[in-house]
């Protein structure tokens, strides 16, 4: 699979721990930075994340910042990006698979790498369910962001 990564420099550490993961697993990466735990605002790195999945240039990404709060509510604001902070094996299926999220935020101050490599994994490999229930609820979510509420 195709995933843009990123990160502020608070997520600097486990980005790059991902990112020799997921490469290790076989997937093409896409690095938008930053490339140094020197100070930067995390915006600019989810918005990189999210307009490269937009595009189609990712199939899938996933930003880590401090938190991960920051790093989802600013790909939010990238129509047709669908992002959640993850801290749980459930959540990161379950997001894909009723929601389909296609931007996952973790925390890399919140989570240790064990953790954030299983929750990767997780949502990677999920998929949408498309049951009639998801996709009535995705139609009113993509509406939403179209019209911007």
């Amino acid at each position: 699979m195709r995933v843009v990564i990123g990160s502020d420099h608070a997520g600097f550490e486990l980005k790059e721990q991902l990112l020799a993961h997921l490469k290790e697993e076989g997937h093409l990466v896409i690095d938008v930075g930053t490339d140094s735990t020197e100070p930067v605002d995390y915006p600019d790195y989810a918005a990189a994340v999210a307009r490269a999945v937009v595009s189609g240039e990712g199939e899938r990404g996933i930003i880590v910042c401090g938190s991960g709060a920051g790093a989802s509510i600013a790909a939010n604001k990238i129509t047709g990006i669908r992002a959640a902070v993850v801290h749980d094996h459930y959540t990161a299926h379950q997001a894909v698979e009723h929601d389909d999220m296609n931007v996952l935020a973790i925390g890399g101050r919140v989570i240790g790498v064990n953790t954030a490599t299983e929750i990767v994994d997780t949502f990677l490999s999920a998929r949408f369910s498309g049951e009639e229930r998801h996709s009535r609820r995705l139609r009113k979510v993509v509406e939403l962001d179209r019209n911007r509420g």
